[in-house]
C-alpha cells in the first residue's frame, strides 16, 4: 500500500538566483525604519508602567522590611556579644568567689596603690552588683579632710554587720580648729552605735581636748577591738589632763595592739594588758610613766612581741650623773619580767637611765631586732645584751643612731651574735676602723651571717679598713682576697686538690689532717655583703664607691651636704 506524503507549499515557490559571495559584501544597506513619534511612545509608557503611589508603597514596604532585619541583626549581635563574654573565665566564676577576689585586691594586698572600690564598680553592672553585695569591701571607713561624713555614712550602711576598721585622722595644723572639733564629734556620734563590731580604731587629732572629746563617746563595749591607736600631735600647749575612763567600759578582750602618743589615759592597766604590741611616745610635762609603772604593764603582757618607747622629754639624762654611775648596778625593785616572745625593741630619745632600768628588769631570750636612737651613752645596754647573749640572744638587727659607746664592748657583744644579719650605725663617731678590722678577722669570724651594713654619717672610718672588710667577706677564691693573680690561681689549685682527696678518702681520719692544712677549703666562710650604705661619708670618694659596686650588689651613697645643700664629697 502506497503512502503519500504531503509536500509543503514552499517547495513550489520560485527559487531565487544565488549570487557570488562577494556580491553580499556590496549589498545595499537596509532602509532605516521610521521611528515612532515621541508622543506615541510616551502615551504607550503611561499605559504600560505602574502608578506612582504603588511605587512609593513598594519602597516603604522595603524600608520597613530592612528596618526589621536591622533590628533582628542588632538583637543577634547583642546575644553573640553576651555569649562571647560568657566564655571569659572571670564571668564563669560564682559571685562568692569573685567577691573573695575583690576583697583580696582591696584589703589583702599591702600596697601603696591598692585597688579602689569605686574603680571596680565602674567596670560593668555585674561587678557593681557584686561589690554592693559584699559588705567586707565597705568595712574600712575613714573620716579626714579628704573623706567626708556622708561618704563614711554610706560605707557604714553598706558594711551591714561586718567588722569595721575606723580611722579619724586630722593633721597637726590648727587652722579652723572649731570646725575640726565639730567634725570629730559628729564622726564619733556616727560610729558610736557600731563600736560593738569595730576591729581597729585609729584617732589622730591636733590637740588633747579633741582626743578626750572623741574618746568620751567610747563608752560602749568593744568585744572585737584588736588594735587601738591614739595620737595627739600638740600636747604641750594644753593642760587638759582628765582622761575619759574607762575606755570602752574596760571590755576589750581581743585587744592585742596598742599605740598611744601623748594621750593621757591614767595608765589604766585594763587598757594595756594582754598585749602583743605596745608603743608609747610623746609624753611631756610630767606625764612620763615611772619605771615601776611601765614594768607593771609589761608584766601584764607575757605574750608581748614588740615594744617601743619614743620621745620621753623629761626623763633623766645621763649627763646628770657622775661618770662612775654607769659602772654601778641600779637597784632592782622587782623581780625579772620574762617576755619569751619579745622579738623587737625600739628606744628613741627615751633617756639612757630610764631605758636601762627597763632593760635591766626584763628577760628577752628571743629578741631579734633592737633599735637605740638618741640615747647618749648606750654602753650599759650593750652590757645587758652581752649578759643575755650568754644564755640565748638570736639578735639579727642592731641599729645605733646618734649615740656613743665603748667600741671594744660592742665588738665583744658582736662575738656573741652569730645570727646577726644587719648592722646599722648612723651618725656614730665611735665607730672607728678597728671595728671593721675586728669584723674582718677570721679567728673566729664575727657575725658570719652579716650581709647588710649601714655606715651613714660614720666619718671616723678609713678606706683601707672598709676595703679589707669587704674583701674578707667575699666568697672563697675570689680574686680580691689575694694580692696577685698567681696567688689566686695557686689557691684555686690547692683547694681543688684537697677537695678531691677528701671525696676520694670518704672523709676519713687521714683526710682531716689535710683539711687542717687548708682551712679555707674546709671551714665555711662568712656570708657575702649584699648591701652597704656609706651615705654622708665624706672620706669615701667616687672612685671608692665604684670599687664597692664591683663586689657588692647594692651600694647606697649620697654625698654629705653643706649648709646650703651643696654636695661635700670630694
Amino acid at each position: 500500500m502506497s503512502v503519500y506524503h504531503r509536500v509543503p507549499p514552499s517547495s513550489f515557490a520560485p527559487r531565487r538566483a544565488t549570487s557570488h559571495p562577494l556580491v553580499h559584501q556590496y549589498q545595499r544597506p537596509a532602509p532605516v525604519q521610521k521611528l515612532p513619534s515621541v508622543e506615541g511612545n510616551a502615551s504607550a509608557r503611561c499605559h504600560s508602567s505602574p502608578s506612582i503611589p504603588r511605587l512609593r508603597e513598594a519602597i516603604n514596604s522595603l524600608d520597613s522590611r530592612m528596618a526589621s532585619l536591622m533590628s533582628q541583626r542588632h538583637e543577634l549581635e547583642t546575644h553573640l556579644e553576651q555569649a562571647v563574654r560568657l566564655q571569659s573565665p572571670i564571668h564563669r566564676l560564682p559571685n562568692e568567689l569573685l567577691a573573695s577576689i575583690f576583697v583580696i585586691g582591696v584589703l589583702g594586698i599591702k600596697d601603696e596603690n591598692p585597688v579602689m572600690v569605686p574603680t571596680l564598680m565602674l567596670v560593668c553592672h555585674y561587678w557593681e552588683e557584686v561589690v554592693l553585695d559584699t559588705p567586707v569591701l565597705w568595712s574600712k571607713i575613714s573620716v579626714s579632710p579628704h573623706d567626708s561624713l556622708e561618704k563614711a555614712r554610706r560605707k557604714l550602711s553598706r558594711s551591714k554587720s561586718s567588722p569595721l576598721d575606723i580611722s579619724i585622722s586630722f593633721g597637726p595644723r590648727l587652722e579652723h580648729l572649731n570646725t575640726v572639733t565639730e567634725q570629730i564629734i559628729h564622726a564619733m556620734d556616727l560610729f558610736r552605735p557600731a563600736l560593738w563590731r569595730t576591729k581597729s580604731f585609729s584617732l589622730n587629732v591636733p590637740t588633747r581636748p579633741q582626743a578626750h572629746a572623741a574618746l568620751s563617746r567610747c563608752q560602749e563595749d568593744a568585744p572585737l577591738l584588736e588594735s587601738l591607736t591614739v595620737q595627739v600631735y600638740r600636747s604641750q600647749d594644753d593642760h587638759y589632763s582628765s582622761p575619759p575612763l574607762p575606755l570602752f567600759r574596760g571590755h576589750t578582750p581581743r585587744l592585742h595592739s596598742c599605740s598611744l602618743t601623748s594621750f593621757n589615759f591614767g595608765w589604766d592597766t585594763r587598757l594595756v594588758s594582754r598585749l602583743r604590741v605596745l608603743k608609747l611616745g610623746g609624753y611631756f610635762n610630767g606625764f612620763v610613766p615611772s619605771p615601776s609603772t611601765l614594768l607593771g604593764i609589761l608584766s601584764l603582757c607575757p605574750e608581748l612581741e614588740e615594744f617601743a618607747l619614743r620621745n620621753m622629754s623629761d626623763v633623766d639624762s645621763d649627763s646628770c650623773y657622775p661618770p662612775s654611775f654607769q659602772e654601778i648596778d641600779l637597784p632592782t625593785t622587782s623581780k625579772i619580767v620574762r617576755l619569751p616572745r619579745l622579738s623587737r625593741i625600739s628606744f628613741y630619745y627615751s633617756g639612757i637611765v630610764f631605758t636601762r632600768q627597763i632593760m635591766a628588769q626584763i628577760a628577752f631570750p628571743n629578741l631579734e631586732s633592737l633599735e637605740m636612737c638618741y640615747l647618749e651613752n648606750v654602753t650599759p645596754i650593750l652590757q645587758l645584751l652581752y649578759t643575755q647573749a650568754l644564755t640565748r640572744l638570736p639578735l639579727q638587727l642592731l641599729r645605733i643612731e646618734s649615740c656613743f659607746f665603748n667600741e671594744p664592748k660592742l665588738v665583744t657583744l658582736l662575738r656573741k651574735l652569730p645570727s646577726m644579719t644587719r648592722l646599722e650605725l648612723v651618725d656614730v663617731e665611735d665607730a672607728s676602723s678597728s671595728l671593721l678590722t675586728s669584723l674582718s678577722s677570721s679567728q673566729p669570724w664575727i657575725c658570719p651571717k652579716l650581709d647588710t651594713v649601714t655606715l651613714d654619717g660614720c666619718t671616723s672610718l678609713d678606706w683601707d679598713s672598709l676595703r679589707t672588710f669587704v674583701e674578707s667577706r667575699l666568697p672563697a677564691n675570689s680574686y680580691p682576697r689575694y694580692q696577685d693573680a698567681r696567688a689566686f690561681r695557686s689557691a684555686q689549685v690547692a683547694t681543688t686538690t684537697v677537695s678531691a682527696s677528701a671525696v676520694a678518702a670518704g672523709y676519713s681520719r687521714s683526710s682531716k689532717s689535710k683539711f687542717a692544712q687548708h682551712p679555707q677549703a674546709v671551714l665555711p666562710g662568712p656570708r657575702r655583703i649584699r648591701s652597704i650604705d656609706v651615705t654622708r661619708c665624706s672620706q669615701i670618694s667616687k672612685e671608692m664607691v665604684q670599687w664597692l659596686r664591683m663586689y657588692i650588689p647594692e651600694v647606697k651613697c649620697e654625698p654629705a651636704k653643706g649648709v646650703w645643700g651643696e654636695p661635700m664629697m670630694p
